[in-house]
């Protein structure tokens, strides 16, 4: 079951407890693996990442993530450090990493290699987008169930975004990334009216 509590901050309970980017989570202490797209407050909040880690807890993210994660009380073994078109198999699930970035704005720049996730677990792939633009180099993805942001100014807009999902053609699309701090409950139902039918959208967050 995937979960939205806020802007990014997705939670998906199927056999592992897996975050990405928390915030403004409650103190549960569950998460087998926190994924982290990038190092801004709203994606990387130290406050959030302690309130669901416990002994056992894999962090994964981009190499600006290490210093702070080992100050939290990661193990070095148990913060996984990666880039753009990496792949791992942790536990039986499938993990790709891929570009996240901003094409002409410099909130996300390419040469900081954030990224977004594919994930792959029992028969379902997840793209979780991170912020980032419409990326022509990741048109081709295949995935099941797709995160993708739609508040504009930091990531592509509403428009952009519907022009991606209808590219990507996932089974369901989750618009992310938008009521906290750009982007409206407008935004989100002119997305959803304009995404191509065979397309289930799915609007989890609540504003």
């Amino acid at each position: 079951m995937l979960t939205i509590n806020c802007q990014s901050s997705i939670k998906l309970t199927e056999e592992k407890i897996i975050y990405f980017d928390p915030l403004n989570v409650e103190e549960t202490h569950d998460a087998d693996y926190i994924f982290i797209t990038h190092t801004h407050r709203d994606h990387f909040s130290k406050e959030d990442i302690t309130k669901i880690k416990k002994e056992t807890t894999k962090i994964i993210g981009p190499n600006d993530i290490e210093e702070e994660s080992l100050n939290m009380g990661f193990l070095k073994q148990d913060i996984y450090l990666v880039e753009p078109y990496q792949e791992l198999l942790m536990e039986g699930i499938k993990i790709k990493t891929v570009p996240a970035y901003n094409k002409e704005k410099q909130f996300h720049p390419k040469e900081n290699s954030w990224v977004g996730y594919v994930i792959a677990i029992n028969n379902t792939t997840y793209y979780i987008a991170g912020d980032t633009d419409a990326l022509e180099e990741n048109e081709t993805i295949d995935c099941d169930v797709l995160c993708i942001p739609i508040g504009g100014t930091y990531t592509m807009d509403k428009k952009e975004a519907v022009e991606f999902t209808n590219k990507l053609h996932p089974k369901t699309v989750i618009p992310i990334h938008y009521g906290l701090v750009v982007g409206t409950k407008e935004d989100a139902d002119w997305f959803k009216s304009n995404i191509n039918k065979e397309i289930e959208v799915k609007e989890l967050i609540t504003l």
